[in-house]
Formats: C-alpha cells, sequence, structure tokens
C-alpha cells in the first residue's frame, strides 16, 4: 500500500457527472426560486416558490442535450434558456411560461445563432435580439416580445460586429472592426450609424477596451479601458459632453465585474481578479453586504442573482477543500437560508487546496498559476511537495482567456490520481492588462509556448516533478498547445492530451463560423495572415501538423464531430499524419458533442480514458473503466490498444 492509497479514490461520476443543482436564481419579484437539477438523468430548469422551496417542480424536459444555462425574463412572468443541437453552437431561444408550463421556441430558424443586444429595467415584456437567419455573417437587431414572440427588425445590419442599446432599447452604439485590427464605434442618430466614430481603438486595446453600459437615464456610459495605460480601468463617460471620470483601477489586474444599482445601473462596486478575485464597493449599503459575507464565509464567494429591489441576492460560497455551497441572503435582515450543495457527495472526498503560484518566463514576464498537490505529497496549506511526483500541465483554451482561482473538477480528479497539477496563465491570457496579451502577438509555438516550457523547468527546480514525468493536457488552445509540446519539444513531455485543439492553423483560419468573420482581422494580426508570403509561413511554422513525425510521447486526442470552431479535420488531419508516419496515437471521437462536452456521460466516458492514459504514460492511479465507455457516444477512432480497457 502506497502513501496515495491512504486517501479513497474520488469517483469520477462526483466530478463530472450531473450536479444536483447549479446556477441557482431568483426571480425579479423575489417570489420564486430556480435552479438546473436533473431530470430523468438530464440536466433542466426547476421552479419552486421562494416561500416554499421544498415544492419543486420540472418547467423543462429535455431528454438528450443538458439545459446549460438559464435565466429569468424582466416581468417574472417565465424562464428562458439558449439551446444549440448536438454542439454546432446555433443557439436558440426558449421561453416557458412558469403558470401555464407552456414552452415555446422564440427564435423557430434553421441555422440560426441568437444573441442579446439588449435588455431594460423598466421595460419588462421586450428584449433586443440579433439573429444570423437573413446572413450567417450579419446579425439583424429584431425587438422581441418575450410574451406573444413577436419579433419586429430594427436595424438590418451589414457591416457591424456588434451593437449596445440603453434602457429604452434603442440603438445607441455600433461596432466595426477597423484596418488595423481594433475597434470603431459609432452612434446611432436618429435610428441611422453616423458615418464617422465617436470613439476608436488601435489593435493593442482591442482586448482590453470595450463600453460596460449604459445608466438606465442613459446620461453615462461605462468603459473598461486601457487606452494610454496598461491595466483596463473602469471610467464614466457623460453622454452629452463626452467628458470622462476614472472610477477605478488596479496596477495588477483589469477592473473586470461590476454590480449596479437596478433602478439607475450606477456602479455600486466592482472587481479585479489578479490570483485572487477582489471586490471594491463604491456603495457604503452594498460594502456593507460583501464585508458582512466575508466574515461568514471561508474562501472565495460571490452574487449570483438579485431581486429588483436588491432586497434578496443568492450568493455561492467556494470553501476550496468542500464542494461549493449556495444560499439565499436576505440584505436586511443578515439572515442566510441554504439552498443547495452541488455536489454534496464530494462533502467528504480528499479535496485538495489551490495554491496560486507567481512563476518567472525567461524573458521576465510574471504568469499567474495555480497549482494542486495531491494528498500524499504534503497536503495542508503548503504549495510544495515533500518529494517530487509526477505533474500534469494543464493549459487552458482561448488562447484570450484566463485560469482562475477555485474549485476545478480536472485539478480535483488529477490530484488525486496522485499527480501535482499546474495552471499557467501564459502571455496572451487575458486579465492582466494589455501588455500581456500583447506580449503573445505573432507568437503561437514560440514565446507563448516558451512561457509554457519555463514552467516546466520551474515545477522541476522547485521539485514539484521529476523531469521524466511530466503530462501536457488541454482544450482548444490547450489542445493545440498539447500537439505543439509534443512535435516541438518532444523530450520534454512524457505524453499529451489534446481535447478539441488545432493542428493546423491555415485550415483553422479557413473555417471559422461566419459569424467571426466581422472580427477575423484580430485573428490575422495576432496569429498570422494567410494572405500574405510571411504570415502564411509563419502559420505553417507553428502548426504541429507539420512536424506531426517529430512526435514521439503517447497521445491522446478526443474531438467532438460538431465543433464549428475546431473542425474535427483538425484532429483527423494530424491523427492520418502520425499514421503514415507509423506514430502510435489514440483517437476518441464523440458524434454528439462541438467544441467541448457537455453531457456528462460523455465527460466521465473521455475522462476515464484520460487518467487511465495518463496512468500508462507517468505512473498515476487511476479508477477502471467499467462500463462508461458504453454509457456515452464515444467512438475510439484509432490506438485503443494503447489505453488500459479500452480494447474490451
Amino acid at each position: 500500500m502506497t502513501a496515495l492509497d491512504a486517501f479513497p479514490l474520488i469517483p469520477r461520476a462526483h466530478l463530472f457527472g450531473n450536479p444536483s443543482r447549479a446556477q441557482g436564481k431568483i426571480s425579479p419579484d423575489g417570489k420564486w426560486l430556480s435552479w438546473l437539477a436533473p431530470h430523468e438523468g438530464v440536466m433542466n430548469i426547476w421552479i419552486a416558490p421562494r416561500s416554499d422551496p421544498d415544492n419543486a417542480r420540472a418547467v423543462t424536459f429535455s431528454a438528450e442535450r443538458p439545459i446549460r444555462e438559464h435565466f429569468w425574463t424582466p416581468d417574472a412572468r417565465a424562464v428562458g434558456y439558449i439551446q444549440d443541437k448536438a454542439g454546432d453552437e446555433n443557439f436558440l431561444l426558449y421561453r416557458v411560461d412558469i403558470q401555464s408550463g407552456e414552452e415555446s421556441c422564440l427564435t423557430p430558424f434553421e441555422n440560426t445563432r441568437v444573441t442579446i443586444v439588449g435588455a431594460s429595467e423598466t421595460i419588462k415584456d421586450t428584449v433586443l435580439v440579433g439573429l444570423n437567419n437573413r446572413d450567417p455573417q450579419w446579425h439583424d437587431v429584431h425587438r422581441l416580445n418575450l410574451a406573444t414572440g413577436d419579433l419586429e427588425l430594427v436595424y438590418e445590419n451589414n457591416a457591424f460586429a456588434g451593437f449596445m442599446a440603453d434602457d429604452t432599447l434603442t440603438l445607441r452604439l455600433a461596432m466595426a472592426q477597423n484596418a488595423a485590427g481594433g475597434t470603431d464605434y459609432f452612434r446611432f442618430v436618429d435610428g441611422a450609424v453616423e458615418d464617422e466614430p465617436f470613439e476608436s481603438t488601435a489593435m493593442e486595446d482591442a482586448m482590453t477596451t470595450h463600453p460596460a453600459g449604459y445608466t438606465v437615464d442613459g446620461s453615462v456610459l461605462y468603459w473598461l479601458d486601457s487606452r494610454d495605460r496598461n491595466t483596463a480601468a473602469l471610467y464614466a463617460q457623460d453622454t452629452e459632453s463626452g467628458t470622462r471620470e476614472l472610477i477605478a483601477e488596479n496596477p495588477r489586474a483589469d477592473i473586470g465585474g461590476t454590480i449596479r444599482d437596478k433602478r439607475t445601473g450606477r456602479i455600486q462596486a466592482y472587481s479585479a481578479t489578479y490570483l485572487k478575485t477582489e471586490w471594491t464597493a463604491i456603495d457604503p449599503a452594498i460594502g456593507e453586504s460583501l464585508d458582512w459575507l466575508r466574515s461568514q464565509f471561508d474562501g472565495e464567494a460571490g452574487v449570483m442573482s438579485r431581486t429588483d429591489d436588491d432586497s434578496i441576492w443568492i450568493v455561492w460560497n467556494d470553501p476550496g477543500t468542500a464542494p461549493i455551497a449556495t444560499y439565499v441572503f436576505e440584505r436586511e435582515a443578515r439572515r442566510l437560508t441554504p439552498f443547495y450543495v452541488t455536489r454534496p457527495e464530494l462533502a467528504e472526498a480528499p479535496l485538495q487546496p489551490m495554491h496560486p503560484v507567481e512563476i518567472t518566463s525567461r524573458d521576465g514576464l510574471t504568469l499567474p498559476s495555480y497549482l494542486t498537490l495531491p494528498p500524499h505529497a504534503g497536503g495542508g496549506d503548503t504549495d510544495r511537495p515533500e518529494s517530487p511526483v509526477p505533474m500534469v500541465l494543464l493549459v487552458h483554451g482561448g488562447p484570450w482567456a484566463r485560469d482562475e482561482y477555485g474549485y476545478n473538477a480536472i485539478h480535483q480528479m488529477l490530484a488525486n490520481r496522485g499527480y501535482a497539477v499546474l495552471s499557467v496563465n501564459f502571455r496572451g491570457s487575458t486579465g492582466f492588462g494589455k501588455d500581456f496579451i500583447n506580449a503573445s502577438n505573432l507568437q503561437w509555438g514560440l514565446a507563448m509556448h516558451d512561457d509554457l516550457i519555463d514552467a516546466v523547468e520551474w515545477a522541476v527546480e522547485e521539485g514539484i516533478a521529476p523531469r521524466d514525468k511530466i503530462a501536457i493536457m488541454g482544450g482548444s488552445y490547450g489542445g493545440y498547445a498539447t500537439l505543439a509540446g509534443l512535435a516541438f519539444t518532444p523530450d520534454v513531455f512524457a505524453c499529451g492530451v489534446d481535447i478539441v485543439g488545432p493542428s493546423n492553423l491555415e485550415t483553422l483560419l479557413e473555417t471559422i463560423p461566419p459569424y467571426w468573420e466581422p472580427m477575423v482581422k484580430t485573428f490575422h494580426e495576432r496569429m498570422g495572415n494567410p494572405g500574405t508570403p510571411k504570415g502564411l509561413e509563419r502559420l505553417k511554422a507553428a502548426s504541429p501538423l507539420h512536424k506531426a513525425d517529430a512526435i514521439t510521447r503517447p497521445l491522446l486526442i478526443a474531438q467532438g464531430a460538431n465543433d464549428p470552431r475546431v473542425k474535427q479535420a483538425e484532429s483527423d488531419q494530424i491523427v492520418g499524419a502520425m499514421k503514415q508516419a507509423g506514430i502510435p496515437v489514440t483517437y476518441v471521437l464523440y458524434p454528439d458533442e462541438g467544441h467541448g462536452f457537455a453531457r456528462p456521460e460523455n465527460s466521465i466516458a473521455f475522462f476515464a480514458i484520460a487518467e487511465n492514459f495518463l496512468a500508462e504514460c507517468i505512473g498515476g492511479r487511476a479508477e477502471p473503466l467499467g462500463d462508461v465507455i458504453a454509457a456515452s457516444s464515444t467512438q475510439v477512432i484509432e490506438g485503443e490498444a494503447h489505453v488500459k480497457g479500452l480494447a474490451g
């Protein structure tokens, strides 16, 4: 018996199966609670009177694909959700009347993706939506009556990537990419877009500068803005005079979330996330509530939902080493009532703390990162094991996204199986200012990859992991990083797990969804322009496909057949190249998934394959496969012999 065996194996189903409940909300009038929970094994919307929370009922009955997001209509008469088909990301909008139970699709169009353009605090029965049913590249703006489903065209769009409306549901702004790869912002005047922009950004500010909404009376437009600075600060702009006032700034992180007055739309508190999220209140009453909540909880906490009168909040608490819990918070009485625990089956599980760490890259950048250690490696508050343990470098997607502190199911599974898990915010990650993002321009497979290698070197030098037992794993860009790791630095990683990762950047850009076309210059400026000889050369050099014959270590690839962002051909290509070169590879395909896993049966099956693959490669433990493959849609295309139990 090893030291790790003293700690129970956490079942995969407890980590990746359906939660007991999720996404708790309160209706705008405070009369109803809602949440997502299984109905006949599939996540659906449930509601209950706040006065009688045990009197719960399902109001949707999806039988195959889980509902993953829901909301209340402003008039509190209905709940809504968006749903696609088998991962194609053509999301349609649905409404369920809470009294009659009648469900209707409000945007009943084929091959259409709905976006929410604007909602109102004062107009309760109407929203503005964008629909690309006329032209898949452009979203036309419509007024949608939430009660009747009536759609009225407001603006036929043939030029703009997005819009913003005020509380009267009047279009005020249109946004378009400019020749420099930045964004131009145009005003609407009498329903028409002005010829010249009133604000513009260069490419360097495009990801860190954008309008953040109007006050209810339309007199103030908030901005998150990095122009003439590094991190995005919060500004208030007078819409009549154009003058701007600095509201908040943080030297290490962009200003992120806000809490706003439900009646006026004015900002009452704001957040910034460097290693952890920090909220700062402007409004004293909001500050008192946030301070009181902090005093009640260990770990992280936040607000999920609020009533129109702001008297009741739904709040969550992530203790770090216990399952996330959700509460109903009555502000005036300062009373917390338990709502639910998301995964109560983890209450006795040996969950491990996540440690924020800072890693220095070879050229001096600080890489905010997160480390989780296995339970036998020291435990407690220490962020170093007593002796090196096998490690998985878990790379986030995007790449223009970020890792954050808090409960992470993949971290917990891998740590429980005996691995240190390291997630690195490499250059290009968002939230740390524009300089950090722009340091990644044209650096796919170069400095962005160097950051990951530097993190590996740090882990070895710090005694966290032995050099010969480090795996790389990730989804989307993280999948690309996995392929790049094995192809460009074939001696660094013992194995790799690629989930929906692109292998050929040239074909990736050729097949982006049509509704991304209005922003395509961003990809060209930050990755390489396939329309120029130098850009095409750069994309080919950064594509793992063209160095597939250099891969010598075991590789597991997973792909959703309906992925609109990273097409199945991206995985097919590199698997074909490896087969041609005589290199073993395991390839699993999911015919009912897109860019990642929505169905828990598929998540459980894939991570069963992944943990058994990793156990063979770097020596951790694994829960046997059992019958999870049969319960999923997994199709093993190649290499079933390389994973224990996969061949039956």
